[in-house]
């Protein structure tokens, strides 16, 4: 896979808000299907287990299983790796143009 379709899987899982959500939600702790299922309420366990799927496609989550339960961990790494890439690089300049600023307009 390329990096430019690995990045689109990660960009895509990240444009709907409940897999933002759900991302949320394993910050703190890895929560099995059925914690998950829990607590969204308005969506049935079948449309929980796609955003999951389109998580662990873009491996956003690892998926462990112990016994009858599947556990989901976040993966931060693909979203530190778009920061470093995008994010990081943007805000150096735009702190650059800010500190250029500020010794224009104090000079």
């Amino acid at each position: 896979m390329s990096i430019d379709d690995k990045n689109d899987r990660i960009f895509k899982a990240l444009a709907a808000s409940s897999r933002r959500a759900m991302l949320d939600m394993l910050k703190d702790r890895p929560q099995t299907t059925g914690e998950l299922c829990a607590r969204f309420p308005a969506l049935d366990r079948c449309t929980v287990m796609q955003h999951l799927k389109v998580l662990e496609a873009a491996d956003l989550v690892i998926v462990t299983r112990e016994g009858r339960e599947r556990w989901n961990h976040l993966n931060p790494l693909p979203i530190k790796e778009i920061h470093d890439r995008w994010i990081g690089p943007y805000a150096a300049t735009a702190v650059d143009l800010l500190g250029r600023l500020k010794g224009d307009l104090e000079g």
